[in-house]
């Protein structure tokens, strides 16, 4: 795999919302959106896409988006009922996110036996093509990118913040940017080199899911 280029390797594009980092160890995931991609492009028909049923009260917070609401919550499977559907989409997967070692992080610790061959950051690639600065968030990148309303078609019901209309965004902002990258079409190794979180959660960064940091749903 290591050597296969990226548009044949098993990537399967993830978000998760959570209740925020306030909670630590207790932080609940309230929903969930895995796609996987064939020859570079997400496929929105096999998508796994569902809120999750936290069994408890979450109170109003104003990183939670809109729609995670506790009454549509309790309507939901729990997370024990869909950890195996996860283990199955997930294991020997190559995880693609914006700030993906966020999200694994938290999966991880409700899923501590998860095993996927690898994470692909398009923040970390974003930063590598042009370097630390404001207006890398998810939704401004694809603006810039004019992938906006190409995401909007694809997920005609969705809206930024919710899990599955920032996966496939994620999901086309990697082939974006993969395409700025010099040289010829890059194997999966050169792309896990410049973008790749350890899947030991070392380097993943806190503040996707941290309400000091994050104090609008504008700055994811």
């Amino acid at each position: 795999m290591r050597t296969t280029s990226w548009k044949r390797a098993p990537l399967v594009a993830l978000d998760l919302e959570g209740t925020g980092a306030q909670d630590r160890d207790q932080e609940a995931i309230l929903e969930i959106a895995l796609v996987p991609m064939h020859d570079g492009q997400p496929r929105p028909d096999r998508a796994f896409h569902t809120l999750i049923n936290p069994e408890r009260h979450v109170p109003s917070r104003p990183w939670i988006s809109p729609g995670l609401t506790n009454a549509a919550l309790a309507q939901a499977p729990t997370f024990e009922q869909i950890a195996p559907q996860l283990t199955n989409r997930i294991n020997g997967a190559v995880l693609v996110g914006h700030n993906i070692g966020v999200d694994w992080r938290l999966l991880r610790r409700h899923l501590p036996d998860l095993q996927p061959a690898g994470l692909l950051d398009t923040l970390r690639l974003e930063r590598h093509l042009h370097g630390t600065g404001k207006g890398q968030s998810l939704t401004n990148l694809l603006d810039r990118y004019q992938l906006t309303e190409r995401v909007t078609v694809l997920v005609p019901d969705g809206r930024p913040h919710r899990a599955l209309w920032d996966t496939i965004g994620a999901a086309l902002l990697l082939a974006a940017l993969i395409a700025e990258l010099p040289g010829p079409d890059p194997t999966l190794q050169r792309l896990q080199h410049i973008a790749a979180p350890g899947l030991d959660g070392e380097h993943a960064r806190a503040n996707s899911h941290n309400p000091g940091e994050q104090t609008s749903l504008m700055d994811l």
